[in-house]
């Protein structure tokens, strides 16, 4: 059996988002990139099936669509424990396309089963893992919180209004991941960076489809308002405040 990690490269959360050319660009200078949190969880998920030999997973692969300055977070996703990679050499534009290029990939070489994390922290669209498996005419399921290989079978645990509920499915299939899948995304070690050095990354040039959406002009959120201070001794205050200035109650 084999999985298919599918990769986001995103800012670190502590970075200050700034936009240029009349907020049209993000200024990715001094950003610090890394792996989507949740596609991390995915991969460690995904590695510690295959450390199990019972479960008879052979290879675990990332795939990304992105251009070469992205492949420092690719070899980072090959440090923790990743087998190859392979990245579509095309700027990410938007959900749509990132879907179809790797859509396109995986039919030339298929997988069993295709992580995908329910959301990448810039955009939050949530939407590549579900357009993947119709491009791919598979199943999908969403708010994966737990997955593991019992008797051969592929157990699905995911998240819905008042519980939770069980699954079990045929490969091949893409789940969309989230917080849950495991415990603590895998770190890692020394060995492990200069293993990754080595390993492949295959690099293929995208097939033609354009995106469905453009992004015009960013805008930036207004500045929180100043806060206010209200004696413990006149609640009144603060009570009339809130009727009548945040209309909140």
């Amino acid at each position: 059996m084999r999985i298919l990690v599918c990769l986001s490269n995103v800012p670190d959360t502590t970075t200050k988002v700034k936009f240029i050319d009349n907020l049209t660009k993000l200024d990715t200078g001094g950003i610090q990139w890394v792996i989507n949190p949740w596609d991390e969880l995915s991969l460690t998920r995904a590695l510690e099936l295959k450390d199990d030999a019972a479960h008879n997973i052979q290879q675990v692969t990332i795939a990304h669509v992105g251009l070469a300055g992205s492949e420092p977070t690719i070899r980072k996703a090959l440090a923790i424990g990743a087998d190859d990679a392979i990245r579509v050499n095309a700027d990410p534009r938007d959900a749509y396309f990132v879907a179809a290029q790797l859509a396109e990939v995986i039919k030339i070489n298929p997988y069993d089963i295709i992580l995908c994390g329910i959301e990448s922290s810039d955009y939050n669209g949530s939407t590549v893992g579900g357009m993947l498996a119709e491009f791919l005419g598979i199943p999908s399921v969403s708010s994966v919180s737990f997955l593991n290989i019992e008797n051969g079978q592929v157990l699905i645990h995911r998240e819905i209004d008042g519980g939770k509920e069980i699954l079990t499915l045929p490969t091949p299939f893409v789940a969309i991941v989230q917080k849950g899948i495991t415990k603590e995304p895998r770190i890692a070690a020394m060995r492990g960076i200069m293993m990754a050095r080595t390993k492949p990354m295959k690099v293929t040039e995208p097939v033609a489809t354009g995106p469905l959406t453009e992004v015009l002009k960013y805008e930036l959120p207004k500045p929180h308002a100043a806060c206010k201070f209200f004696d413990p001794e006149h609640p009144k205050q603060l009570v009339e405040m809130l009727q009548n200035e945040a209309k909140v109650i």
